[in-house]
């Protein structure tokens, strides 16, 4: 299972550890991903969904078929070959 969120298209950064003598090393730095569960009133069902911190407040500020919605719109744009 990839570290994107669906829902911001969040994924992984590069970032240096940094020590005490300013030596740096490479690291990542993963997006704040969590397994949630939420009901979508259109179905009546669960929905399971593996989505950042800041995709939850997208989700619940703009509702859950507008966040689909954009999902669907930023994967479409990601993954157009045209």
């Amino acid at each position: 299972m990839s570290r994107v969120c669906p829902i911001t298209g969040r994924s992984r950064h590069k970032a240096h550890n940094v020590s005490h003598a300013n030596n740096k090393t490479r690291k990542w730095q993963y997006p704040n991903l969590r397994t949630k569960r939420i009901f979508d009133e259109a179905t009546g069902q669960w929905v399971r969904v593996r989505v950042s911190a800041r995709g939850l407040k997208t989700i619940t500020k703009n509702g859950i078929p507008t966040a689909w919605r954009k999902m669907i719109e930023l994967h479409t744009a990601t993954h157009s070959h045209a």
